[in-house]
């Protein structure tokens, strides 16, 4: 029971003796009964409230609450970032310790109000699930604080818990209005700008983004959202950042930027896309077409050798699959190539962030021109979308590229999607694999 779990945490922490050496950093936890991960987070009073739910692992996290805060609203160089992450790193051994956040887009950007350029976390409680097994935690950060006050708010936030509420059930929306940043016909301009000759011999490859904006006079529980989505493409990344009750940015995403495990380095290229077949021979047809496919497999081909190219100097190792295999979504389909190295000693997360996001199957190639181009001429601002979202500690880490993505705001619903524009892509042809791209989150949402 949460009841017993919580009374049982607060036992430990009560007769915890901060004399005794240890990390600045302090992690208690009991385990605890099942519980459903996401509809406690949504019952939670207390924020930031964050979920993550890994690809391929048997793992869910709802975290609440901070006792270390990062966040990085002005400008910031690359070197004050990379000494916090050093610093923070060396604080603790102990390996279930973790950080969640993100790095948005374009850090050079202005940025959202309350996620900034990046943001990081030391929640204050954590509900883990790992495979059947289900454990609460909490956080305690000694480093500078009075330890007494540190136990005291510890103490008050686990009072606080709530039990889990079952998650309102889904509901269509009523829209007032929709609205594409760029349009229709500023998206066909770009393209063209993008396609042509002059341009692309430059700069083979621009991903090129869309807001669409959908405005309503109801409430939405993001949570519920999420869950939603879930359960549509449960072989995506899952997570959630709310810094406050007024923004909630939620992401389903089949990208992972990277995984670390000590010195070993998983990460992927995917870029190619088609849509689902009706049945399975068509779906097969379709799949069999994108793998012959000259623009999509030079697409992939373009953002697999980016990646090997920017690791190759960090790395004792790299390797890469030789050709694509497909990746499946409810209504999409990838191309897709798993890249696996063995990193050089001392190689951390900030210098692989830095080296691999945003990828070329969110900004495009060469790097810095698209980018330049991205940021003169899209529109808006992206954000986090398809910045890069995650945790790390010093044994672990594993980012997902913050694609397939919506930020709730109040009587708002900001969905994005991107495409990537090569030689031979076709303004209109992009324009649906942006609305593919769409389908999935659009059909929890609304009648379509």
């Amino acid at each position: 029971m949460l009841s017993q779990a919580i009374s049982s945490l607060t036992d430990k922490l009560k007769q915890f003796n901060f004399q005794s050496p240890s990390d600045p950093i302090i992690q208690l936890s009991v385990n605890i009964k099942a519980l459903p991960v996401i509809a406690w987070l949504s019952a939670q009073p207390i924020y930031p409230r964050i979920y993550w739910k890994g690809r391929d692992t048997e793992e869910e996290v709802s975290a609440i609450g901070s006792c270390k805060d990062f966040f990085y609203d002005e400008a910031v160089d690359d070197n004050q970032l990379a000494m916090a992450y050093q610093k923070q790193r060396a604080l603790t051994n102990n390996q279930d310790i973790r950080y969640y956040g993100g790095v948005a887009f374009d850090r050079t950007t202005e940025p959202w109000p309350e996620f900034g350029r990046a943001r990081f976390v030391l929640p204050r409680i954590e509900l883990r699930r790992s495979g059947t097994e289900y454990k609460l935690l909490v956080n305690l950060n000694c480093e500078n604080q009075d330890l007494e006050s540190e136990r005291q708010q510890a103490i008050e936030s686990l009072a606080s818990l709530a039990a889990p509420k079952p998650l309102p059930p889904p509901n269509k929306v009523s829209l007032l209005s929709r609205s594409d940043r760029p349009d229709h016909y500023h998206w066909t301009e770009l393209v063209n700008r993008v396609t042509h000759p002059k341009f692309i011999k430059e700069t083979p490859k621009v991903v090129l983004s869309r807001l669409t904006q959908l405005e309503v006079n109801e409430e939405i529980n993001p949570w519920m959202l999420l869950a939603c989505w879930q359960g549509r493409n449960p072989n995506s990344f899952q997570f959630g950042f709310q810094f406050s009750p007024d923004r909630t940015f939620i992401s389903c995403t089949p990208e992972r930027l990277f995984r670390r495990r000590q010195r070993e380095l998983f990460t992927e290229a995917l870029a190619g896309t088609t849509t689902r077949g009706l049945n399975q021979e068509e779906d097969a047809l379709l799949a069999k077409q994108l793998m012959e496919d000259s623009k999509n497999s030079h697409e992939n081909q373009l953002v697999k050798q980016h990646i090997v190219d920017v690791l190759t100097p960090l790395s004792n190792y790299v390797g890469a699959e030789e050709t694509p295999k497909v990746f499946k979504l409810s209504h999409i389909q990838h191309l897709h190539r798993s890249i696996r190295a063995e990193l050089k000693p001392g190689v951390d997360d900030f210098q692989l962030l830095l080296a691999l996001h945003p990828t070329p199957a969110v900004g495009g190639l060469p790097k810095e021109p698209a980018m330049n181009f991205i940021r003169q001429r899209e529109g808006y601002n992206r954000g986090w979308y398809a910045g890069a979202c995650g945790y790390f500690n010093k044994y672990e880490s594993e980012f997902a590229v913050a694609i397939r993505s919506a930020l709730i705001e109040p009587g708002r619903i900001n969905l994005f999607a991107g495409a990537g524009i090569v030689s031979g892509s076709e303004a209109d042809a992009e324009w649906v694999e942006l609305e593919n791209k769409l389908a999935t989150i659009l059909s929890i949402l609304t009648e379509i």
